[in-house]
């Protein structure tokens, strides 16, 4: 299907962007567009509808009532000088070109390629307990940002319409730890990201699988395969991925 064919919708609001986006059907949804228009170019995607967010008012980063609040359009850039172990993450996302265009939401919705992981927000936000609100066929719903990632459009659910994701306020010591290449538009090769607040202590990783997962501390290869792509073998991911929890632990401040 040519580009020219595609139907390009751009809606100025958050209630036109629901509106458009429907139940999903036919709907590819670009934010900054940086996964997805090499996918349209390249011509392996190729949908009826392209849902432009760019417009539509959910690029914002709130603080009120006890809560962070991230739109989903935001850009990864906003956020570098936030919250840990968030902003470290996003520091180490790519290249500023990259962070001043990917959006939060597209990184939460991406998913690992045959290439190289993706989603280096996701592992952060899952060790902030993050809830993800989204639309889609069935209505409205906000879920824990795991239960999004697990039992999601990214496992093959219905898709949804990622509309912000938020998580307390609240005094944390938080760690990050990384394995990463050092050279423009790398991609991390596993990344680790630990918070404690009131004595709960939440740990995930990204580059175990397509998305990232939370991990017990202490035994982190427990229900995890990782995955060989063109960056790294499983077999080198389970042999740093001990490390990375404890440099992330030992960095808890």
């Amino acid at each position: 299907m040519p580009l020219a064919d595609v139907e390009v919708l751009t809606p100025a609001s958050a209630d036109e962007a629901i509106a458009a986006f429907g139940d999903g059907g036919g709907v590819t949804v670009i934010g900054g567009g940086t996964i997805v228009m090499p996918d349209l170019a390249s011509g392996r995607l190729r949908p009826d509808r392209a849902l432009l967010l760019a417009r539509a008012g959910l690029d914002g980063v709130a603080r009120g009532n006890g809560k962070v609040t991230i739109g989903a359009a935001a850009q990864l850039s906003a956020l570098e000088d936030g919250d840990e172990p968030l902003a470290t993450a996003v520091r180490h996302c790519a290249d500023p070109e990259i962070r001043g265009q990917a959006t939060v939401g597209g990184n939460v919705c991406s998913v690992a390629s045959a290439d190289a992981p993706r989603g280096d927000l996701q592992a952060p936000l899952i060790a902030l307990g993050a809830s993800v609100r989204s639309v889609g066929a069935g209505g409205e719903r906000t879920e824990p940002i795991e239960d999004f990632l697990a039992n999601g459009p990214l496992a093959g659910g219905i898709a949804r319409l990622v509309l912000e994701i938020s998580y307390d306020e609240a005094k944390r010591k938080t760690g990050y730890a990384a394995s990463t290449r050092p050279h423009t538009h790398h991609y991390t090769i596993l990344a680790v990201a630990a918070a404690e607040r009131d004595g709960e202590l939440r740990v995930a990783a990204t580059g175990l699988g397509p998305h990232a997962v939370q991990i017990d501390p202490e035994n982190p290869l427990a229900g995890v395969d990782p995955p060989d792509d063109a960056v790294a073998s499983g077999w080198y991911r389970a042999q740093v991925l001990p490390k990375l929890v404890e440099r992330a632990l030992a960095d808890l401040s």
